[in-house]
């Protein structure tokens, strides 16, 4: 998809209704990113407005200057700890799934936590998620499994996948 562009964003204020938006739809379609669904505007509000920090990093993506998606890439900055960073929610509309976006913005994170002189990154996803699959066939490796970590909206426990990638 070659309308995709991947931006950074430094301010959330211009961005809060689409990003809260997305984070709403994305909930409400069953992903496993902290939240329960029906997401609350006030709470996606409040979510978005203390996001941002030194040490935490967002990309969107987006389509006909609209945002379809986003991820976070959080750098650590402990001393024992500094080569590291995680990724962290990885959103994609329900409506752009499928077109690359997921990938395009990865590879975005990954391109900055180099250029940030990390080697290492982390992340986790519910187990049998479809991102299973973008992670895998990214170069990630799967480091391990946490059982009854997430809780779904049905009161199900399900475990969490941990992924590595080194440079």
């Amino acid at each position: 998809m070659s309308d995709v562009k991947i931006v950074q964003i430094d301010s959330i204020e211009k961005y809060i209704d689409e990003l809260s938006e997305l984070l709403i739809h994305v909930v409400d379609d069953g992903a496993s990113i902290g939240f329960l669904p029906p997401l609350k505007l006030t709470d996606a509000n409040n979510y978005w407005k203390n996001l941002l920090s030194t040490e935490i990093l967002l990309f969107v993506a987006k389509i006909n200057n609209q945002i379809v998606g986003s991820v976070q890439l959080h750098l650590c900055t402990k001393q024992n700890g500094n080569h590291r960073a995680e990724i962290a929610k990885l959103l994609t509309h329900p409506n752009y799934r499928r077109k690359g976006i997921g990938r395009y913005l990865m590879n975005k994170a990954e391109e900055r936590a180099k250029q940030e002189g990390k080697s290492l990154i982390v992340l986790d996803t519910r187990e049998g998620d479809p991102s299973n699959f973008l992670y895998s066939s990214i170069g990630y490796s799967q480091a391990g499994k946490i059982p009854y970590y997430a809780k779904s909206a049905n009161g199900e426990l399900h475990s969490t996948v941990l992924y590595y990638k080194y440079y």
